[in-house]
């Protein structure tokens, strides 16, 4: 079983931190009481990563640590600056399942090594308010490193650590570095002790210094316009993953868009990358956008059931309808969630990634790639648009019913390609490609809600057939579906004016 806390945290150097200087006076910061003396406790971890160390370059770690009050397995997840997830897992041996799999997008088949050893002296003070409540912790780490593996360097030095406490207010923090520095500190110039052990412990190379790697470029041509907004979607599908697996909100649904988006633009730019290349890739992308689609399905169909629920007069409210939808929907995402971490443990999603990889690494350029965007990227996206334009007259010359809503559902899609394709073309095109993009998805949003009744009403009819069956009253679910009637309805009635406008506004 693993936990998750989010740390917020910031490192300090200097001359102040250095020999026997000690933790700075900090009773005059703004909001603190007292200053508590927790001693001083002994940590020992061992961090962990491939040879070629996958973890450290995308700032995350992986470490056993022995001492102090968490000892145990812990991995930090980069969420922003100063703003890590720390997963922790109870201490033993072998690296937890519940890690492991947190850090698969990462390491993919390779083995994870002992890579650094670091152990600190940390010497804990507790800053607290006039009730007694814990602000912050601050430390003074005097740490030791030793390379395990891929050199066998070691380093020492002293940092000041300063963490907030659970649930606090970030300001705070603003308030202790004021007094930091004032005692001659600066924040630390390495992310992290791992970073820094890595850098002091690294192999001494003779003669010249190893080139930086060259910053990336602006994209000029076609080709690397695409092959920018493909490299966007492969990192986002890579650092998407764990959220995924910890089931964070919206995570599943931004992760399928990342396919999709890159789906769409291997399709929409085929004049620019080779398709007999991308469309194996594109299938296997269709793929996992289908098995993440299992879960944010569900979750878009409960939470819409639910909202309609709460929006019901008491009166119109007959059996037990919240009851029954509770249970149906925890069985279907009970099962959906654990068919989906099979799927991201499984060797399809990781051939998957490492084509990904590839893709970008070696990508198969087309003679059109070469080209000037405005010409080459402009032709794509309007090819697109007619696309789009030709499924929405389908759809409003088709009467209400079945027809119509595949139609509906259809054009979705194309505008969604669209809509991708404007995203791709936005830093070529300016603001014609930006406008397109609002367009669509302001389109996209309005079929989508079409679809979304669609589909709120087949799961109506199963729930009513349920509660039928289970001699339940099944009233209210037919107020729902005829609510639901009324909102496709609504959708279908605002399509040509909607449409008229966003053709009047096109200009890619």
């Amino acid at each position: 079983m693993a936990d998750t806390k989010r740390e917020i945290e910031r490192k300090y150097e200097g001359p102040a931190a250095e020999g026997d200087a000690g933790l700075p006076e900090l009773t005059g910061v703004a909001g603190v009481a007292s200053v508590i003396d927790k001693g001083v406790a002994e940590l020992d971890a061992t961090y962990y990563d491939t040879a070629d160390q996958r973890l450290a370059a995308a700032s995350l770690t992986l470490r056993r640590r022995t001492g102090g009050s968490d000892a145990g397995w812990h991995l930090k997840l980069p969420v922003s600056q100063d703003v890590r997830d720390e997963i922790q897992a109870p201490l033993s041996d072998d690296l937890p399942r519940s890690l492991s799999g947190l850090v698969r997008s990462r390491v993919r088949d390779a083995e994870l090594v002992p890579l650094v050893r670091l152990r600190s002296a940390r010497d804990i003070r507790h800053l607290v308010d006039d009730s007694g409540a814990l602000l912050a912790e601050v430390s003074l780490d005097r740490v030791r490193a030793e390379r395990l593996s891929g050199g066998e360097g070691t380093a020492e030095w002293t940092e000041i650590e300063v963490e907030l406490a659970d649930d606090g207010d970030p300001a705070f923090l603003d308030k202790v570095e004021k007094k930091l520095r004032k005692a001659g500190l600066a924040r630390s110039s390495s992310a992290s002790k791992l970073a820094k052990a890595l850098a002091e412990t690294a192999p001494k190379t003779k003669g010249k210094k190893p080139k930086a790697p060259a910053p990336e470029t602006e994209p000029v041509t076609a080709g690397d316009h695409v092959l920018a907004y493909i490299r966007a979607q492969r990192d986002a599908i890579v650092e998407l993953d764990p959220a995924v697996r910890r089931d964070v909100y919206d995570s599943v649904h931004s992760l399928r868009v990342a396919t999709r988006r890159m789906r769409s633009a291997f399709r929409s730019y085929g004049k620019v990358l080779d398709r007999t290349v991308t469309d194996p890739i594109g299938e296997e992308l269709k793929w996992l956008a289908g098995e993440l689609g299992v879960d944010r399905d569900q979750e878009v169909l409960t939470e819409r059931l639910t909202q309609s629920l709460a929006d019901l007069p008491r009166n119109l409210l007959s059996g037990p309808v919240r009851t029954r939808l509770r249970t149906w929907s925890h069985a279907r995402s009970s099962g959906s969630r654990r068919r989906l971490i099979a799927v991201l443990d499984g060797k399809r999603y990781l051939d998957l990634l490492t084509a990904l990889d590839a893709i970008v690494a070696d990508p198969p350029l087309l003679k059109a790639a070469a080209g000037d965007p405005s010409t080459v990227i402009a032709k794509a996206v309007r090819k697109d648009f007619k696309k789009v334009s030709d499924l929405i007259e389908e759809a409003l010359d088709r009467p209400s019913g079945a027809d119509r809503d595949f139609a509906m559902h259809e054009a979705r899609k194309k505008a969604k390609r669209t809509r991708y394709a404007a995203e791709t073309a936005a830093p070529a095109l300016g603001k014609p490609a930006a406008d397109l993009v609002k367009s669509m998805k302001s389109l996209q949003t309005l079929l989508g809600d079409h679809q979304d009744s669609v589909m709120v009403r087949e799961a109506v009819l199963g729930l009513a057939a349920q509660a039928h069956a289970a001699g339940e009253n099944a009233f209210t679910y037919g107020v729902l579906y005829g609510r639901e009637e009324q909102r496709a309805a609504a959708a279908e009635a605002a399509l040509p004016e909607a449409w008229e406008t966003i053709v009047g506004r096109a200009a890619v």
